[in-house]
């Protein structure tokens, strides 16, 4: 893949000057009124002086290296005889190989090589008479230190997790797959971010269509800058106006190299603590890194008791507001005879109350999330509290809409994907106006409509519902779907995930 991927970007290059104060200049004219912009000249050379330019981004760089391992020694060491007849590879040979202590050192032929790498934090070295530069690595800048991820806290399990510099993630990962194969492919998008991005993905393991497909849509973005991964994640799911998440976005290193192992592909963006995992399938989002640390029969438990959660989340409000107003003779009868008597001085109908209810618990969430983190679950938990009891005291809802609220506000805590809940959680809604419409066959409608989507969905032209809708002719598939089985029994990665050769097998 190309460095640059952006289709708007300007294609002209200026070469590398002769003349050190041309290329000076040029510099400078290019980061006008840019302060942080570092130039220094120094006279190289021990008998026989030439003249170099030294230029980096003041903070992006590890000024004490560049000094000790580059100034000093093409000072005090470089030693160029013959210097008017040398031509320009052997003076940059003298200066790369011999004077200059830096693990990483590449020739530059461009300005515009300089200043991307200038503004990756890499220091570049112009001599005079030359045509190429040298760049010479010296990034470094305050970064975060590896700690727990907030949002995927385990019982069991490592407690590491990414941060904002892509290349300890990178590092993170091969800690964990310590395999030759694990291939790395760099690239760039943003036509002035110019973000770093890596692929991540094994080799031998790796489905090669969905790696294509990754690649290919990744190289097809045009944006000026990317900020956040999820940028990278609208960009390249198949169906951006679906509410369901079709790529997977995780800040544990266990996670993105359990999926390499897969044969998915990782996607790490610079300046995020989340790498990117496609393909993504429905069951996938059900799924916790710690189902795989405890032991298995737990794990099952827990697993069904998501998968009993996920009906809760979406239609138990629904199905309250369809029973209560167009089917109470559904209920058994001192039920029946509760609702109603609950609901003789409740001037709102059931499913207004059970809306009110629904975005009183969204606003608690919300506003939970929003205060500093010891504080804000507490205030969640007990705001909710309060404004239900308070309602049911002033005769607005009935304890029953309560209790079902609260219920289903609890279910959605169980679904271990974030970005999952909250799907579940806008479907609630819309299942709750076709409840009030038209009751049961509302939410038979709602379901058959949402059964149609999920299976025509896709992520990375994987089936979305993948291996449920499936199951006939792979029914080894369903063994890590529902229940989480032995380890010694997951020796074969799912189908829908396996290369070509291993399908032939």
């Amino acid at each position: 893949m190309s460095e640059n991927n952006n289709k708007n970007q300007n294609t002209t290059k200026t070469n590398i000057d002769k003349d050190l104060n041309k290329n000076e200049a040029n510099l400078r004219n290019i980061f006008k009124n840019a302060d942080d912009i570092v130039f220094r000249k120094i006279e190289g050379g021990q008998n026989q002086k030439i003249n170099m330019l030294l230029v980096y981004v003041d903070g992006m760089t590890t000024k004490e290296a560049i000094s000790e391992y580059a100034v000093q020694n093409l000072m005090m060491n470089l030693n160029l005889e013959n210097l008017e007849k040398s031509p320009d590879n052997e003076i940059l040979n003298a200066v790369s190989k011999t004077n200059i202590a830096i693990l990483e050192v590449k020739a530059l032929l461009t300005l515009e090589e300089c200043v991307d790498k200038m503004l990756s934090g890499e220091t570049v070295l112009l001599i005079d008479t030359c045509t190429k530069g040298i760049m010479l690595s010296s990034r470094g800048w305050p970064m975060r230190g590896v700690q727990e991820p907030s949002a995927e806290t385990l019982i069991r399990g490592a407690r590491d997790g990414f941060n904002e510099t892509m290349k300890v993630n990178i590092t993170l990962i091969r800690r964990r797959i310590r395999d030759p194969k694990l291939k790395v492919k760099y690239t760039q998008v943003g036509s002035r971010s110019k973000t770093d991005m890596a692929i991540m993905y094994i080799e031998d393991l790796v489905n090669k269509t969905v790696l294509d497909t990754v690649e290919k849509r990744i190289k097809n973005i045009d944006i000026e800058a990317i900020l956040e991964s999820s940028y990278i994640e609208e960009m390249i799911e198949d169906d951006s106006y679906s509410l369901f998440p079709q790529i997977e976005n995780t800040e544990r290193p266990d996670a993105a190299a359990s999926a390499l192992l897969e044969g998915r592909v990782v996607i790490a963006v610079d300046n995020t603590p989340t790498v990117l995992i496609a393909p993504a399938i429905f069951v996938s989002f059900m799924q916790s890194s710690e189902d795989y640390y405890e032991r298995w029969l737990p794990s099952c438990i827990t697993r069904m008791i998501r998968y009993v959660a996920l009906p809760i989340v979406m239609l138990l409000p629904a199905l309250y507001v369809a029973v209560t107003q167009f089917h109470p003779n559904m209920l058994p009868t001192q039920l029946a005879l509760y609702v109603a008597a609950s609901r003789a001085n409740v001037p709102f109908p059931p499913y207004f109350e059970a809306l009110l209810m629904e975005l009183v618990i969204e606003l608690v969430r919300e506003a939970s999330m929003r205060i500093t983190t010891p504080v804000g679950s507490t205030i969640g938990l007990v705001g909710g509290l309060v404004i239900g009891q308070s309602s049911v005291e002033a005769g607005l809802i009935t304890p029953l809409a309560v209790i079902i609220v609260a219920l289903t506000a609890i279910a959605s805590f169980t679904i271990p994907s974030y970005n999952f809940s909250t799907t579940l959680r806008m479907i609630r809604f819309a299942f709750i106006i076709l409840a009030a419409v038209f009751g049961l066959f509302g939410i038979s409608i709602g379901l058959s409509v949402l059964i149609i989507h999920l299976c025509t969905l896709k992520s990375c032209g994987i089936p979305y519902m993948s291996p449920l809708s499936s199951f006939i002719e792979n029914r080894s598939d369903l063994k890590d779907t529902i229940i989480r089985p032995r380890i010694k029994n997951m020796v074969r990665k799912p189908t829908y995930l396996q290369a070509e050769k291993e399908k032939g097998n």
